[in-house]
């Protein structure tokens, strides 16, 4: 059972989440979400729990009713020069900075916060508990999950579309035979092993 999550006091709260924090390819990418309390959405969780029709109809939901949702992102060759975990902070003030309004508290999934110029809160297994989190892991996947369909247009042969860039057997085989795209995270293991070849 998760603890239910007690809200801070604040008037304009955004939840932040990240998606591809461990894929060897492409953008980390964040995004940043200030619901309606007017204009309820029902059934948002955890985009990782839902199925991908009921992400793509939550996700056009959230982007009509939201009062303000953002989009930031960290390129791979940022996440290669700064490593996944401070792309993936940088990414996240990228998304709060492009908020059309300003929120007064910022609640994040994970354990810990990028820097901001107002309140934050990490929140462990944020994209369950809390709402905002929910719809912002839901514009993030459904987000990345386009770009890596669209990359599979461009790279037919490294299955992008179904492993989303994620290390699987597949995918590792494939760099193994390919060697690396210029979209590959070059400071990857996997990845530095192929292009080590």
């Amino acid at each position: 059972m998760i603890e239910p999550f007690i809200y801070p006091a604040a008037t304009l709260i955004a939840g932040v989440d990240e998606v591809g924090r461990g894929p060897l390819v492409g953008a980390v990418v964040t995004a940043a979400v200030i619901l309606d309390p007017a204009r309820p959405i029902i059934g948002l969780a955890d985009s990782k729990k839902l199925s991908e029709k009921r992400r793509l109809a939550l996700y056009d939901e959230i982007v009509e009713k939201a009062l303000s949702w953002s989009l930031g992102r960290a390129e791979p060759d940022e996440i290669d020069r700064l490593n996944i975990l401070h792309a993936t902070m940088l990414a996240m003030q990228r998304a709060v900075a492009g908020l059309h309004i300003a929120p007064d508290m910022v609640l994040i999934d994970g354990n810990r916060c990028p820097k901001l110029p107002m309140r934050s809160q990490a929140v462990v297994k944020g994209d369950s508990r809390v709402a905002e989190i929910s719809a912002a892991s839901i514009l993030a996947k459904v987000t990345r999950d386009r770009e890596m369909t669209e990359l599979d247009r461009e790279f037919p042969d490294y299955g992008f579309a179904q492993h989303k860039g994620y290390p699987t057997a597949f995918h590792l085989e494939r760099l193994a035979v390919l060697g690396a795209t210029e979209h590959h995270r070059r400071s990857f293991a996997p990845v530095r092993r192929a292009l080590e070849r």
